[in-house]
């Protein structure tokens, strides 16, 4: 196992695992970027806190499901499912506050990351925001 592979085994882990986003944020680079299709381009450790807060907050039980995993090139990549009930309120990348659901959603994503000197440079995270929003009850 390469370097990329095992540091975003780990964000895995202790964002949506263990729910313990400081640790999670930690394996990022002080310059890191996150590209989300809900938030665009998120900057720096800071802000990638604040994402994946209002997600995990959101979602307590939330858990990975893996179906694929590849590493190449100091980049690693998983595919899977996302799975948890809203249980939390969220704020969007708007601003605009969305009251817990009581919705269980099962999230098909994907992730890659890239790796330098063990932390993440760059992070792109790809899942269907409508779909997202259709598990949600908040679109048909």
């Amino acid at each position: 196992m390469g370097q990329a592979r095992e540091v975003l085994d780990k964000l895995t882990d202790t964002a949506i695992e263990r729910h313990d986003v400081d640790s999670a944020v930690a394996l990022y680079a002080d310059d890191a970027v996150l590209m989300t299709p809900d938030a665009g381009t998120v900057r720096g450790p800071e802000k990638i806190a604040e994402y994946w807060h209002q997600f995990i907050d959101a979602f307590p039980d939330g858990h990975y499901e893996t179906i694929a995993q590849l590493e190449s090139d100091g980049k690693a990549v998983d595919e899977g499912y996302f799975i948890g009930t809203n249980t939390g309120a969220m704020t969007t990348p708007s601003g605009e506050r969305i009251e817990a659901t009581g919705k269980q959603v099962k999230l098909r994503s994907c992730d890659i990351a890239a790796v330098e000197d063990g932390k993440i440079t760059e992070h792109h995270l790809y899942f269907d925001e409508s779909e997202f929003m259709r598990q949600m009850g908040l679109s048909s």
